[in-house]
C-alpha cells in the first residue's frame, strides 16, 4: 500500500467527520454569503482544528473567494483543502546528518512513545543506518522492558540501567556506546512527567549538556509524541512540553483511530511545531513521514 493509500485508510474518521459535514454546509446553500462561512468555520472548530486556527482559514477562504470571484459554493471545499495544505508545510525533514545524530523522543505515558522509538528505529535501521536505543526513562520499569522488546523486534542495540538510575548518565552511557560501536543515530527515550515541570526541566537540561559536551557539533532532534484520539489537550500539552523543551517536531499517533486528526493544524499553527511523523495503523510502516499535501488530500477527499 503507498503512502497516500495509507494515509487516507488511517484518516478515514476524521474524512468521514470534516468532509461530510462541510459537503453538507456547502450543499444546503445555494451562494456564497457570511452565513455559509460562519457555519464552515463552526464545524472547523468542532472537528478539533480549534478557534484560532479555524478562524484564520475562513478569513484566508474569504479572502481567495473574493479575489477570484468564486460564487459557487461547491468551488470552496477544493479551496480549504489547499489553504489547509499551505498552513501545513514546514520543516518536515528529520535532521540526521551527522554521525552519530540524537534523536530526543519525550511524551507522557500511554501516547505510545516506545511504540514510535521502535518503528522509527527499526525504519532506520532498514534504510541502512546503525542505529542505538537509550533507556533514559528509568523511573518506569515497563518502559526499559518495552524499549527491550522493541530493540530486539528492530535489530539494534540498546544501552539500559537499573530502574531509578539517573537518566542522564544512561544519555552518556548510551553516546559512549554509539562512539565506540561507530552508530550513525542514537534514540533516547525519556520520561514525560509533566505533573512536575521543574524536574522535567531539570532532567532534560541536564541531558542537553551531556549532549553538547560530548557531542558538540551533532545534529540533536527532540521529538514530542501525543496521542492524537485526545484531541484539544494533544495541543496542551505540547503547548506544556514546549515550556520544558527545545521541540523541533511532534510525532502524532493513533490517527486512524480518532476524528481528530484536524488537531495536525491546530499544533502546527497555534504553537509553529511541524508534525513530522504521523501513526495510521500498527504496523512497523504504519508510522509515515508527514506530508501536507496527502493529508489534506486525504481530509477532502470523495472515498468514504
Amino acid at each position: 500500500m503507498g503512502f497516500f493509500s495509507k494515509i487516507t485508510a488511517g484518516l478515514k474518521k476524521t474524512r468521514e467527520s470534516i468532509s461530510n459535514a462541510v459537503n453538507s454546509v456547502i450543499s444546503s446553500f445555494t451562494r456564497i454569503d457570511e452565513d455559509l462561512f460562519e457555519e464552515l468555520e463552526e464545524i472547523l472548530i468542532m472537528s478539533d482544528i480549534g478557534m484560532v486556527t479555524s478562524e484564520k482559514i475562513c478569513q484566508q477562504l474569504r479572502e481567495r473567494v473574493k479575489e477570484e470571484r468564486v460564487t459557487e459554493p461547491a468551488v470552496i471545499k477544493d479551496m480549504i483543502r489547499d489553504i489547509v495544505s499551505d498552513m501545513l508545510k514546514g520543516d518536515l525533514e528529520l535532521h540526521i546528518s551527522t554521525k552519530p545524530s540524537v534523536v530526543f523522543v519525550i511524551g507522557v505515558n500511554g501516547v505510545g512513545k516506545t511504540t514510535t522509538i521502535g518503528k522509527l528505529a527499526s525504519q532506520l535501521k532498514a534504510s541502512g543506518k546503525e542505529v542505538i536505543l537509550g533507556a533514559a526513562d528509568t523511573f518506569r520499569a515497563a518502559a526499559i522492558d518495552q524499549l527491550e522488546v522493541w530493540a530486539e523486534r528492530a535489530g539494534v542495540d540498546i544501552v539500559k540501567s537499573a530502574e531509578g538510575a539517573d537518566p542522564a548518565s544512561v544519555v552518556f552511557d548510551t553516546i559512549a556506546a554509539a562512539k565506540s560501536r561507530n552508530s550513525d543515530i542514537l534514540i533516547c527515550d525519556t520520561a514525560g512527567r509533566l505533573h512536575n515541570k521543574k524536574n522535567l526541566m531539570n532532567e532534560l537540561a541536564k541531558m542537553y549538556r551531556i549532549i553538547k559536551r560530548e557531542l558538540p557539533d551533532a545534529d540533536v532532534e527532540t521529538l514530542l509524541v501525543l496521542d492524537a484520539t485526545t484531541g484539544q489537550n494533544a495541543v496542551n500539552q505540547a503547548r506544556d512540553f514546549k515550556e520544558v523543551a527545545d521541540i523541533t517536531g511532534i510525532v502524532l499517533t493513533k490517527l486512524d483511530g480518532t476524528a481528530r486528526g484536524g488537531v495536525v493544524l491546530a499544533i502546527m499553527d497555534e504553537l509553529g511545531i511541524p508534525v513530522k511523523y504521523v501513526g495510521v495503523g500498527e504496523q512497523i510502516d504504519d508510522l509515515q513521514p508527514f506530508d501536507p499535501d496527502s493529508f489534506a488530500k486525504a481530509i477532502f477527499s470523495e472515498e468514504q
